[in-house]
């Protein structure tokens, strides 16, 4: 696969859990939470889809054949900064793994854009003080 490739799934999968706006081959546009993706065929999977008439369809699975644009008014979450900033409190021990997500901090302490996900004691207890204040920062 070649870094393109891998840079536009890679794309793809930060979509998930995130609310999407679906636009089909034959025009029916589709907003809801994009909950799986099938990387082969483009094939995806929509939580609570309403489509334009407002009706909403608890699951919905498109296609990949039928799928002709799928945007996301969320702006993607900048993990990128969020590794740097821990890299000023933890230098040399943060590995940023953007293309799946996570940031890994001491080897130990496990951390996603929904805050420490594996990890615990204090070294946890202070990357996710890192964490609150970088969320408290971009919210701001």
């Amino acid at each position: 696969m070649s870094v393109a490739q891998r840079k536009y799934f890679g794309e793809v999968a930060l979509l998930a859990d995130k609310t999407v706006s679906v636009v089909t081959t034959n025009g029916k546009t589709f907003i809801g939470t994009l909950i799986g993706i099938n990387q082969d065929t483009m094939s995806l999977v929509i939580a609570d889809a309403r489509d334009e008439s407002g009706k909403t369809i608890h699951r919905l699975f498109l296609n990949g054949s039928v799928v002709a644009q799928i945007s996301s008014a969320e702006k993607p979450f900048d993990l990128k900064a969020l590794a740097t900033r821990l890299e000023k409190v933890f230098p040399t021990m943060v590995k940023l793994y953007d293309d799946k997500g996570f940031i890994w901090v001491m080897d130990k302490v496990k951390l996603t854009e929904k805050g420490v996900v594996e990890g615990s004691g204090p070294a946890a207890d202070r990357v996710q003080k890192v964490y609150d204040l970088f969320m408290s920062e971009v919210k701001a």
